[in-house]
């Protein structure tokens, strides 16, 4: 299948490609770097001309009440070129418990982008993975002052990027689920306590302090960014950091 991955240079993006071709696909990257705009239209039409499939993994600039402005334009742009281009499914990724945390501009900004792809008129997927294992550090940063890291014990169930990408691939390149499949990490830690390993690992002397009001996590209510029922990945987080 031809595949048109909008977002193709990025962390995700790109091992999609990789994954993609490696499969026997011809998986195609675009990106604001080679001339694609989802906000202005640039370069839709041509980047999903012909394209079987179009994966989604383009990501707004910023994690506060811009965002939702960025997916509504952006899906608005890409499910138009895609419908005319005769596009027969039309993947995203999105997140674990997404919906449940409506307190966070991000989570109801990728919250619209699922009910806008859903009342689209094309095919569908939606893959809805836990938090990425490559972002550690920079939650970490987000609440360090000084030698203390301040962090919530907020469950959460992280995963490997490469893991991310294998299950986006894998969708990808199977028929239209028209829903929703969750993955996930194996393992589920307190937030604080994957700030102490991970600090540990580094030899970073930084203290975490639990503290339940700290970072955008703290908004988080119970366990909605982990599932039981998910999918679950084989990389384990201490794994993962060596």
């Amino acid at each position: 299948m031809k595949i048109a991955v909008i977002g193709g240079t990025g962390l995700i993006g790109s091992q999609v490609v990789r994954n993609l071709n490696a499969a026997g696909h011809e998986a195609v990257p675009h990106s604001q770097s080679t001339g694609v705009d989802v906000i202005s239209g640039r370069g839709l039409d041509e980047a999903v001309a012909g394209a079987d499939v179009v994966v989604n993994l383009t990501n707004s600039p910023t994690f506060d009440e811009a965002s939702p402005a960025f997916f509504q334009t952006s899906m608005d742009n890409l499910l138009a070129a895609a419908h005319k281009g005769g596009v027969g499914h039309f993947v995203i990724l999105s997140i674990v418990g997404v919906d449940q945390v409506p307190e966070l501009d991000y989570y109801r900004a990728k919250a619209l982008q699922e009910r806008l792809l859903a009342a689209g008129p094309i095919p569908y997927s939606i893959v809805r993975a836990t938090q990425f294992m490559d972002f550690m550090d920079a939650v970490l940063s987000w609440t360090s002052d000084g030698d203390t890291v301040r962090l919530p014990a907020t469950p959460i169930q992280p995963i490997a990027s490469k893991d991310v990408a294998a299950a986006v691939s894998d969708v990808a390149a199977g028929a239209p689920l028209n829903g929703i499949r969750n993955i996930a990490g194996p393992e589920v830690f307190a937030l604080d306590e994957l700030g102490r390993i991970t600090l540990a690992h580094k030899g970073d002397n930084r203290t975490v302090v639990t503290d339940p009001t700290a970072g955008m996590f703290a908004a988080v209510k119970g366990d909605v960014l982990t599932d039981e029922n998910a999918r679950l990945a084989t990389t384990r987080y201490t794994d993962w950091l060596s």
